[in-house]
């Protein structure tokens, strides 16, 4: 009988190769504040994927390249590149208490 771990290790493998779980799956929440009644969609990127250098909205710091971020656009927008923004995590979680320093253009 194979041990059950096994089971585990080929499903997570198995879900590793889809684009969405590489990229954390998408997912919708509310916006940062003064934004709360709208939903957003984020996914988050793991550091390895990450390869560019952002200006994070929550922070007006940069996001560099290997670290983990949130990729955040509008729910109702399809999330084209000049709406996605790109957040630090913990900015992301801190969004509801705080505004935008940066302007959400």
């Amino acid at each position: 009988m194979p041990r059950r771990n096994h089971d585990r290790k080929a499903a997570r493998k198995k879900a590793a190769g889809s684009p969405d779980s590489l990229l954390g799956g998408a997912r919708v929440e509310g916006g940062p504040a003064g934004w709360s009644d709208e939903e957003f969609t984020f996914r988050t990127v793991p550091g390895n994927r990450a390869t560019k250098t952002y200006r994070c909205p929550g922070c007006d710091h940069e996001v560099r390249p290997g670290v983990a971020h949130i990729v955040a656009w509008p729910s109702d927008d399809l999330g084209g590149p000049e709406d996605r923004r790109h957040w630090h995590t913990g900015c992301w979680s801190g969004r509801g208490t705080r505004g935008l320093t940066r302007r959400w253009s």
